[in-house]
């Protein structure tokens, strides 16, 4: 039984202070410091010694009660009744590749630790309702950030220790843990590795719809590409037109786009890899299969997935970048 545990309150931060108790006290858990069976200080006790009002302890607890993490015992107090840890995985949509990662995230993750996955579909109200009502309910937070001045204040709220950032570049600080794709200079080389496919046609189209929320810092580095290599670009925004012509290839981030072309390439009796050139960006298990196979420019969602679940298990900080490349298929 530990009847000398103690923590640290911050009465300067941010971080309200019964998020402070209950963040302690999971990661006081999650490290092995507290075991299941360990008496924590009563509301009285950690009141007189942080000068804490008995509603913000009492509120604390109410939440480490409700998630299970401690239980209290009539006449004898507060007791840790659970091991297990839980982990906040907040994704931007569903889409096949990112089923791809979240199954290698958690097949990686020790057995103590559920993961909860949400989605905040670029939207800045649900990204902050996702947060703020998560806060202080786990163990360590993975989140895919988006382009939105409010995102990187929302994070703040989150220990930087417990704060996994994934996928783009975003708003992240130096001291940031993160597991990352280059869209910039990564994708830039992945299009030099097949420029004597590109040779076979006449001109490169990039149709980035505008409903796309991928980083437009690959257009910036397409129309590099192009100049540097002396290819013919153009960059198409408006789906309405996207004419398919004999002759061009075409990149995409969108794989509505790639079941546009493929229809459009029936109805035209033109075929992949021979008449019309196509490069979808992010790999998805089915790709491979479709007309002969699509060729594919991008990261390694599996291995994102792994070096994300390492951080969990290891609890050491992290910063890598996952290669992007070109799986060259019979559409290019």
């Amino acid at each position: 039984m530990q009847n000398n545990f103690s923590f640290f309150i911050d009465h300067d931060s941010d971080i309200p202070k019964y998020q402070q108790i209950v963040d302690k006290i999971n990661q006081s858990v999650a490290k092995d410091i507290l075991a299941v069976g360990d008496a924590i200080p009563s509301v009285n006790s950690v009141c007189q010694e942080h000068k804490l009002s008995r509603d913000t302890v009492f509120k604390a607890y109410t939440i480490l009660k409700e998630n299970g993490v401690i239980k209290s015992v009539p006449n004898k107090g507060y007791y840790i009744a659970s091991k297990n840890r839980k982990v906040l995985l907040v994704l931007d949509t569903f889409k096949a590749y990112k089923e791809v990662l979240y199954h290698s995230f958690v097949n990686e993750m020790e057995n103590d630790i559920i993961t909860d996955v949400q989605f905040h579909h670029y939207n800045i109200d649900n990204f902050k309702t996702i947060i703020n009502n998560s806060l202080g309910k786990y163990y360590k937070y993975v989140v895919m950030g988006f382009d939105h001045k409010l995102v990187s204040k929302t994070l703040a709220k989150i220990p930087n220790e417990d704060l996994l950032l994934i996928d783009w570049n975003i708003h992240a600080r130096s001291d940031n843990n993160y597991v990352f794709q280059d869209f910039g200079k990564s994708f830039y080389a992945a299009l030099e590795s097949v420029t004597t496919s590109f040779r076979n046609y006449r001109e490169l189209h990039f149709l980035y719809p505008n409903y796309t929320n991928h980083p437009k810092e690959t257009l910036e580095y397409f129309d590099k590409y192009c100049k540097d290599y002396g290819f013919v670009s153009v960059i198409k925004m408006n789906p309405k037109e996207y004419v398919i012509e004999k002759g061009i290839a075409y990149l995409s981030v969108s794989d509505r786009v790639l079941g546009t072309f493929l229809e459009q390439c029936r109805a035209k009796n033109l075929e992949p890899g021979v008449d019309v050139g196509f490069l979808s960006y992010n790999d998805t298990p089915m790709k491979k299969f479709i007309y002969k196979g699509i060729t594919v420019v991008s990261t390694d969602f599996n291995q994102l997935g792994v070096s994300a679940a390492k951080f969990i298990n290891s609890d050491k900080p992290i910063q890598v970048y996952v290669p992007t490349k070109i799986i060259l298929r019979d559409s290019l």
